[in-house]
């Protein structure tokens, strides 16, 4: 049993270093983590976030592949698309953020770059769905139902994205984004 014990106490340290921007101390002991009890994604998901802040995304890579390898989580599936991204895989990149968002609809990492991928990539009817998904686990999340507003009005969908805004601003009245797009639209 203490294999595990080890395991947790590590990934935890590896944890609070991580948090505190220590990053040396952090791979120690996600090192450690992985030494332990080595079928766990989560210290791989650490040390490539320890690599993502150190700019070395190529060991990066390496690290979210391994925890993929282990357990196919959304956060390895956007750490790796993140990286694609970087790369200029866009369409890769895409593909795996929708499987990211498949998997947990509320990670906004994914929900985000998938927004940006849609409109760079001129797919932005594929991303409703997903926008759409997260407002109904969360329909207070006013950044997500802006966007969605925004995709409809690309998509020449205007009453829907009307609706959209409305809805934003029957919540908060004073958000001026969302009745700036709103003037735009009845213009």
């Amino acid at each position: 049993m203490s294999g595990h014990l080890d395991y947790e106490i590590n990934k935890e340290l590896g944890e609070c270093y991580l948090f505190m921007g220590e990053l040396d101390k952090a791979e120690e002991y996600y090192k450690k983590a992985v030494s332990s009890n080595g079928i766990h994604p989560d210290p791989y998901l650490g040390l490539a976030t320890v690599a993502v802040q150190r700019g070395d995304l190529a060991d990066a890579m390496v690290m979210y592949e391994k925890a993929h390898n282990i357990e196919p989580t959304d956060k390895s599936l956007s750490g790796i698309a993140l990286i694609r991204m970087e790369n200029g895989e866009q369409e890769a990149a895409f593909s795996m953020f929708v499987e990211a968002v498949k998997l947990n609809p509320e990670n906004m990492v994914a929900l985000f770059s998938l927004i940006r991928l849609g409109h760079e990539l001129d797919r932005v009817a594929e991303i409703v769905p997903y926008l759409e998904g997260y407002l109904e686990i969360d329909p207070g999340k006013q950044e997500v139902r802006y966007s969605l507003a925004g995709c409809l009005v690309v998509l020449d969908q205007r009453d829907a994205a009307r609706e959209q805004l409305e809805t934003i601003l029957e919540m908060s009245p004073d958000n001026e984004s969302a009745k700036e797009m709103l003037a735009q639209i009845q213009s």
